[in-house]
């Protein structure tokens, strides 16, 4: 068995007409494609075999920039014969390689993918820059390669490992809170929706956290919407809807956390490294599983029906109509309830009470801020002060978590010194500690009595 990855160079730089074709550097544009290139080629363990590269600038450049730096020298290979363009050179030289079990070839197109097209009985279309294709080759030599006999194992493209490349071309989102309830809510669903179908590739892949940030916000954003209009319509068909988006954001919040404690290890480590170390094979392992699991939810037929539904709701006859019946009286009668009830659970709120209770006030802060959003322009300075509250309960609720998750971990690894761990959770409690008091400083909301 034979394993190929084709990575076609960065984006390059076409500014000075002065430099032949092979001296080309690559753009701002091919150097930012670059780190999470190489972090997608490590992940399908690209770098295992033989590493060889054209020797035209861009290629090499793009080589250099995802190249570890374990990866000895000796494995690594420039030729100028693989800065070709016809891919019957590229597959003749390919069949001379000796006992390479794996090869990765940094090369251009049109050769790379029109080998990839003569390899694969269902071959790719296209193949963008800094994009790579992973083929699984039945063979025991390399001279033994034939037509249509390869099997694509992965083929991905910036768009689907990295988020900033993703986001490069994506329109800007539609607003609730304008003049005209009956188009721009069902408009802001279903550019929402179209988010969150666009999101899921990048969250199966999972190379960029950013992807599953971005499609919770999408997930829960809708569900905030209809549950909004629901709120204030009463609409029974949309209270089930809701509580299915809920299920599908409730899905990743597991695997979110993990990631936001990933992130905040090296500061809560300090020095420990060897504790961080332990703490983060843990937190990969565990985040792996989580994974996993979503992703095996977001691939189900059941996902894919409920996605299907949802769309369909927001596009009825009905749901329109809702939207119509919606004015700004309806929504601060909504809004003056929310606030009452937080103000009040607020009043009763003490240094000894429950995180939960913190939490379900956290989430009625969302509650409010959502409805709000349906008129936007009558709550635009009390929308801005939510948002700074959201961040602090929020906060507090990820503390909240880690507490929880370091617990989880000690009990895993019992081997790992307490006193290390007894350190690392004091931090966090104190941290929480702060929060909780900036909470209750705060007060209530204004715009309702208590």
């Amino acid at each position: 068995m034979k394993h190929l990855f084709l990575v076609r160079h960065a984006k390059s730089n076409w500014a000075d007409d002065q430099l032949s074709d092979r001296d080309r550097p690559l753009n701002a544009r091919g150097q930012s494609q670059l780190p999470p290139l190489g972090k997608a080629l490590k992940s399908a363990g690209a770098f295992e075999g033989e590493i060889y590269s054209s020797d035209a600038t861009r290629a090499l450049a793009t080589l250099e920039g995802v190249l570890p730096e374990t990866i000895p020298p000796a494995r690594c290979h420039s030729r100028s014969e693989l800065y070709m363009f016809d891919y019957r050179r590229l597959l003749d030289w390919l069949e001379q390689r000796g006992d390479e079990a794996r090869i990765l070839l940094v090369g251009h197109n049109p050769a790379l993918l029109e080998l990839a097209q003569w390899l694969l009985k269902q071959p790719p279309e296209q193949l963008p820059t800094a994009s790579f294709i992973h083929i699984r080759l039945p063979v025991t030599h390399w001279h033994q390669l034939e037509r249509g006999n390869g099997k694509l194992v992965t083929l991905l493209t910036p768009a689907e490992f990295s988020y900033a490349h993703f986001s490069r071309k994506l329109k800007k989102k539609a607003r609730t809170g304008g003049d005209n309830p009956a188009k721009d809510i069902p408009a802001a669903l279903h550019h929402q929706l179209q988010r969150v179908r666009q999101l899921e590739q990048g969250v199966i892949v999972g190379l960029d956290d950013e992807f599953l940030h971005e499609y919770r916000i999408a997930i829960r954003r809708s569900r905030a919407i209809a549950e909004s209009v629901q709120e204030v319509t009463g609409d029974k068909a949309l209270a089930r809807a809701v509580k299915t988006l809920k299920r599908h954001a409730n899905a990743t919040g597991p695997l979110r956390d993990l990631h936001v404690f990933l992130q905040d290890l090296p500061a809560l480590c300090g020095d420990n490294h060897e504790i961080q170390a332990a703490l983060q094979v843990w937190v990969g392992r565990e985040a792996a599983s989580r994974h996993q699991k979503l992703v095996k939810r977001l691939t189900s037929k059941r996902y894919h029906e409920s996605m299907e539904q949802w769309l369909n709701l927001i596009d009825s006859r009905k749901f329109h109509k809702l939207a119509a019946t919606l004015s700004p009286k309806d929504i601060r009668k909504a809004v003056e309830r929310r606030i009452k009830w937080f103000n009040r659970r607020t009043a009763e709120l003490m240094h000894t009470s429950p995180d939960d209770d913190i939490h379900r006030l956290r989430k009625q802060l969302k509650r409010i801020r959502y409805l709000m959003e349906l008129d936007a322009k009558t709550w635009k300075g009390e929308l801005k002060t939510l948002k700074d509250r959201q961040q602090l309960y929020g906060r507090f609720q990820d503390l909240h978590v880690q507490i929880e998750l370091l617990g989880q971990f000690q009990q895993a690894a019992p081997e790992v010194l307490p006193a290390a761990l007894a350190g690392i959770r004091q931090t966090l409690e104190d941290r929480k500690a702060d929060a909780r008091n900036q909470i209750l400083a705060l007060g209530g909301l204004d715009g309702a009595p208590l």
